[in-house]
């Protein structure tokens, strides 16, 4: 299915649950040998990666850590199909309608949203900061190519974030490698392709590595033009 087109009949196709567990006990990098706890249904259109929701919020005055940064964030559910994320979709909450200092994380299935995750420790995420308003849009446009592979960097990206703050919004995309600067690139040109940016919007890249340093996502940015 095409650009991830929602499904004429979405309420007919009832999601399986499946369970392919490691035998070994060990964490494969590879999303597709990972525990997965959801499969397509039958007639269903499965996508590359099964992907997990998670929401996190927290109050700003108090001092992040990555101990009260987990306990903050909840996994909401998971999808491995075009029909499973349309349903599932339509019942969240949408971004702008989000108050105080609060996040959607959409993740391949394995991946914590976290810095020290094994998936992301190497890597590092662009930034987008959006006036307020326009989230929601965004947010469905950037989750729609990440879906449906439209970045074509193969395995690097990780995931994407929406973070609302009191004064901006902000898109990020994680990526695996940060210092990959061909796959970087690419990705950073697909945003701008997949979400019209005008050609002077400014983009901001920053490693994992920084924000475990200064423990801030959004501070002392690379900027990219």
């Amino acid at each position: 299915m095409s650009q991830l087109e929602r499904p004429r009949d979405e309420e007919s196709q009832e999601s399986s649950e499946c369970h392919h567990d490691n035998t070994d006990g060990t964490n494969n990098n590879n999303n597709n040998n990972r525990h997965k706890t959801v499969c397509p249904g039958v007639g269903e259109h499965p996508l590359q990666y099964n992907y997990t929701f998670w929401y996190s919020r927290r109050t700003p005055s108090r001092p992040a850590s990555s101990q009260s940064y987990e306990q903050n964030i909840r996994q909401i559910g998971t999808v491995a199909s075009v029909e499973q994320f349309w349903r599932f979709y339509s019942h969240l909450v949408r971004p702008g309608d989000l108050s105080g200092h609060s996040d959607f994380h959409l993740f391949k299935e394995g991946i914590k949203p976290m810095w020290e995750d094994e998936s992301n420790r190497s890597g590092g995420k662009w930034i987008i900061r959006l006036r307020k308003g326009l989230a929601s849009r965004f947010w469905e446009n950037i989750i729609l190519a990440m879906l449906g592979e439209q970045f074509m960097v193969g395995e690097e990206i990780c995931g994407a974030v929406v973070s609302i703050r009191f004064q901006e919004d902000i898109l990020s995309i994680w990526n695996r490698t940060s210092n990959d600067q061909m796959t970087t690139s690419r990705i950073r040109d697909t945003l701008r392709r997949v979400l019209n940016l005008p050609a002077n919007t400014i983009m901001e890249y920053k490693t994992h590595n920084d924000s475990l340093r200064d423990n801030s996502s959004f501070r002392n940015t690379k900027i990219s033009l």
